[in-house]
């Protein structure tokens, strides 16, 4: 069986992806097409160049996150360093190493730009703060800043979808008119980007399975404000939430996966092994409870 499948963001919460990756090919499920946010363009990225999932757990539960993390030399000696960073560039770590890490492991496929991947296999959101609106990698390259993308890397176009604010240093992309354009998270403006591949009005190609590490009750639910921090958290959810709800409430509901990962801290990148594997074989459960619910 083929199907489409969409990956929602949600950091190192990610790890459950695996064993939802680990049920499909059980299940002889084939993915042809595949999209992501955040953590889930990071998925999504790799599978699309062609990873099987015996690789991805190979390279992932015994990765070290810290090392992704790139702060500056002086930090070290001085820790007020990264709060200066934070303030001056928006952001604790520079992204470098992630980037570098990620275009290895595409290389290793023979991936560098999007010319390397099959025409509408991979599409990864990235909200621009200076145009205000969600960007889909590589659908709006050309129309919205004249670059081509065939020429564009995809592991940059990861890096800017899994760009947490206030974590990584935002990206950069100058258009054709030389303009500066601010690239953050894609997450912050759709989570689970579903309807990517399955619009309303239009029958899917192929079914289209969407990956939610939240519970279903915490993807549906903002809860009572009591504080400015549960305040914060909210709105944030709910700009992360808005575009997808508009959809998955009345079409896309029974296509969700919803993984249950409201336990884990979506930036603990001290994860341990063990608390990784238990996020895989979680993943795993949901998703064959979900085949069996839905295509038995």
């Amino acid at each position: 069986m083929k199907v489409d499948a969409v990956f929602s963001g949600g950091g190192v919460k990610a790890f459950a992806f695996i064993g939802a990756l680990e049920a499909m090919e059980e299940n002889e499920i084939e993915i042809v097409r595949l999209a992501g946010s955040s953590a889930g363009a990071i998925v999504a990225g790799l599978v699309a160049v062609g990873y099987q999932v015996a690789e991805l757990k190979e390279i992932m539960l015994d990765l070290n996150l810290k090392e992704l993390l790139d702060g500056q030399k002086l930090e070290k000696y001085f820790p007020f360093f990264k709060w200066l960073s934070l303030y001056k560039s928006f952001g604790l770590y520079k992204g470098h190493v992630f980037e570098m890490w990620l275009n290895q492991l595409l290389e290793e496929k023979g991936v560098r730009t999007f010319a390397d991947i099959s025409d509408g296999r991979l599409k990864l959101t990235v909200a621009d703060l200076t145009l205000g609106r969600l960007i889909i990698m590589p659908d709006d390259l050309k129309q919205t800043y004249g670059i081509l993308p065939e020429r564009f890397s995809v592991a940059r176009a990861i890096r800017m979808s899994a760009g947490l604010p206030f974590f990584f240093k935002p990206e950069k992309i100058y258009d054709q008119e030389a303009k500066k354009h601010i690239m953050v998270d894609g997450a912050l403006l759709s989570s689970l980007p579903i309807w990517l591949f399955k619009k309303p009005t239009i029958k899917p190609i192929r079914p289209v399975i969407g990956f939610q590490l939240q519970s279903k009750e915490k993807y549906y639910t903002n809860y009572q404000i009591k504080n400015g921090l549960q305040f914060g958290k909210i709105l944030i959810s709910t700009m992360q939430h808005a575009q997808d709800l508009r959809y998955i409430s009345k079409y896309n509901q029974p296509n969700i996966v919803f993984l249950d990962t409201d336990h884990i801290n979506v930036a603990d990148f001290s994860l341990s092994k063990t608390d990784r594997i238990e996020l895989a074989e979680l993943g795993k459960q949901k998703t064959v409870n979900f085949l069996n619910r839905s295509f038995s």
